[in-house]
């Protein structure tokens, strides 16, 4: 490679003596070239299983030239929206057009196309009648059967039928996508390749469909909300690579979308090998003329450790996509990559982050899961830590020292999510005093999400009690280190579950930390969650006793607009301009006493100016209250970042 990048373009793939790719590649996101993105993963492995791949990125999807750069690949082309779904990428939880994204070159937002998984193959098909089409990425992974769509606000269709592609890999792909290429330099038809773990294929033959569970009809499902629910509550028990039955569902009764079980978890050499594969590291030097990728910079100097999170919150879509079961780097591949940074000129001396999903899980929840994967009715961590959960924070605690020894680190955050209620299990309280000594700068973002355990059962979530106790076990080691360092929690709103007089206590809660969140995440219903499932169907598939679907039992869900909008507002009470909306709550749900001047109420009975703010005195703390969150909350605010503490 004459520049050490993968080709980006016709003269590109000719100075590499390649006439013909054996894959081309298309992309929603812009090429960086770094192990935080799926599509250098995907693309390294193939180069390093011998296979030429050539990459289309951001085509243009109003001109079916615009994949053709390379002309007809040799064996298939491989396609995904990019690292997000293009529908998130692209707009807010109201629907609302985002101004920047982050995967294209300065940022500039419009670079792909809704639903772009979709529009880059039938773009692709325009030209290429029969070549074979793989669709991956998180997009494709998590439509990858009958999906509610929030954008629409209709449940559509497999991916794999709409885009008219040939397979889906879904899940991570390092074990199928080579699986894939290797079928099909064979000479084996696309149509034939219908055996491999983690892919998703469409079929004719119901007869040849075996040792599989038949979900309700796309029919059935789109019009009936408790077949839905029922179909996503058995997706939901099938998603454990050692457990997982095949699943398929029919389409007017001809057509049949059979999804294979999950492909096993990577071994931690296996790991290894992927984050050893010869990434630049950096953007393509195409982009910098436009100001850059923005996303690189996120992660640019951030350490990937593991994979998969057993902590299973239902507004995550985790366990549909890197499932359960935690799969780790060694000590030594990880050192060797910050080694790499420390060698990067940008390099200051600060390694932003060493993580994953959640930070602290090092091996599978328990020795079970090894061999025989993780439960199908039964959590690690909700609604209390199960009994054979494994608590040992011993090796990540091991390997954040030897990252921070290293010449040169000066310090080293740990700034993705971890466990609070999982840290709390652990008697020895050696990782926590470590991690404020260390690993905090002032603020430590921890998500508790809400305060109500009536919502809190619908997230998936620990009990508030757990909360307010890792919050005292973080004060009283900071009083020990005599460090000033705060706790920001994230919180949600309009959760399905979350009433407004939830709300309410919510905002009761925030007046006795005495700060405002400056900001707060709505729920967004993305595909492949429980909550997204109870959120369209107001049931709680988690719930389904003996795979019958009147066992599901209700749940209340906020949709309107208004009302969500008060439940936002109750969180940021003092802010004048959420005043009516707070009023309005609170009128509406006879909490007058809650209207008034003085600590103990949300707002006065009357907007005040321009200002408005009530309360000017700090308020009391109840007993068994964190006591110095307020100012570090009050500075930073609360807010969606990427990744997040659990």
């Amino acid at each position: 490679m004459s520049n050490g990048f993968l080709p980006l373009s016709k003269k590109d793939l000719i100075a590499e003596g390649i006439t013909q790719p054996d894959f081309v590649y298309v992309s929603g996101d812009a090429y960086v070239d770094h192990s935080s993105f799926g599509t250098a993963i995907i693309c390294r492995l193939l180069q390093s299983r011998g296979y030429s791949v050539a990459l289309i990125c951001q085509p243009d999807w109003r001109d079916p030239a615009s994949v053709t750069e390379y002309g007809e690949p040799r064996l298939g082309f491989l396609v995904s929206s990019g690292n997000m779904d293009s529908m998130v990428n692209h707009y807010t939880v109201a629907k609302k057009r985002r101004h920047q994204d982050a995967y294209s070159p300065g940022g500039i937002i419009g670079k792909r196309p809704d639903y772009a998984v979709i529009v880059y193959c039938n773009l692709i098909r325009q030209t290429y009648k029969h070549t074979p089409i793989i669709i991956g990425g998180i997009e494709a992974s998590l439509r990858r059967l009958s999906h509610y769509d929030y954008w629409s606000d209709r449940v559509r269709r497999s991916i794999l039928l709409d885009s008219g592609a040939d397979l889906i890999s879904y899940g991570m792909g390092e074990h199928s996508i080579p699986e894939i290429a290797d079928a099909l330099a064979s000479g084996l038809d696309i149509r034939d390749i219908t055996y491999i773990d983690g892919t998703v294929y469409k079929t004719r033959d119901e007869e040849n469909i075996y040792d599989a569970i038949r979900l309700p009809d796309f029919e059935q499902v789109k019009a009936d909300k408790r077949s839905y629910a029922h179909s996503f509550a058995i997706q939901h028990q099938n998603t454990d690579p050692f457990q997982a039955k095949r699943l398929y569902e029919a389409y007017d009764g001809k057509l049949f979308v059979v999804q294979n079980p999950p492909a096993k978890p990577l071994t931690t050499q296996e790991m290894d090998d992927v984050y050893a594969l010869p990434f630049m590291r950096a953007y393509h030097p195409s982009y910098e003329k436009d100001g850059g990728i923005p996303a690189l910079s996120e992660i640019k100097f951030s350490l990937t450790s593991n994979r998969g999170c057993f902590g299973d919150c239902n507004f995550c879509a985790l366990t549909f996509h890197e499932g359960r079961i935690v799969q780790a780097r060694s000590h030594e591949s990880i050192l060797a990559e910050a080694e790499t940074c420390l060698k990067d000129p940008d390099f200051k001396g600060y390694i932003h982050d060493v993580g994953g999903p959640t930070a602290e899980f090092r091996r599978p929840a328990c020795d079970k899961q090894l061999t025989k994967g993780a439960c199908k009715h039964r959590r690690c961590l909700y609604p209390k830590p199960c009994p054979n959960l494994k608590v040992d924070h011993s090796d990540y605690l091991a390997l954040l020292r030897k990252l921070r020894a290293l010449p040169g680190v000066k310090k080293v955050f740990v700034r993705s999510g971890f466990r609070f209620d999982y840290l709390l299990a652990d008697k020895d309280r050696t990782f926590l005093r470590e991690l404020c000594q260390y690993h905090v700068s002032g603020q430590l973002r921890v998500a508790p999400e809400h305060i109500s355990d009536n919502v809190l059962s619908k997230m998936g979530k620990p009990d508030v009690n757990t909360y307010n106790a890792f919050c005292r076990e973080f004060e009283k080691m900071n009083e020990k280190l005599h460090k000033d360092q705060y706790i920001v929690p994230y919180l949600m709103s309009s959760h399905p579950g979350s009433t407004m007089k939830d709300a309410i206590a919510l905002a009761e809660y925030i007046r006795d930390l005495g700060y405002m969140p400056e900001q707060v995440q709505d729920f967004y219903p993305t595909p492949g969650t429980i909550s997204t499932c109870m959120y369209y169907t107001g049931l709680d598939p988690t719930t389904l006793r003996n795979d019958d679907p009147s066992t599901m039992q209700t749940v209340y869900v906020p949709r309107d607009p208004h009302e969500k909008a008060m439940q936002r507002a109750l969180i940021q009470y003092r802010d004048p301009k959420n005043y009516a909306l707070v009023k309005e709550a609170l009128v509406r749900e006879g909490r007058q006493d809650l209207i008034g001047f003085g600590d103990q109420f949300l707002i006065p009975p009357r907007q005040v100016g321009k200002t408005g703010k009530p309360g000017t005195k700090k308020a009391v703390r109840p007993a068994g209250r964190p006591a110095k969150t307020d100012r570090g909350v009050r500075r930073a605010g609360t807010g969606a970042g990427k990744r997040r503490s659990k």
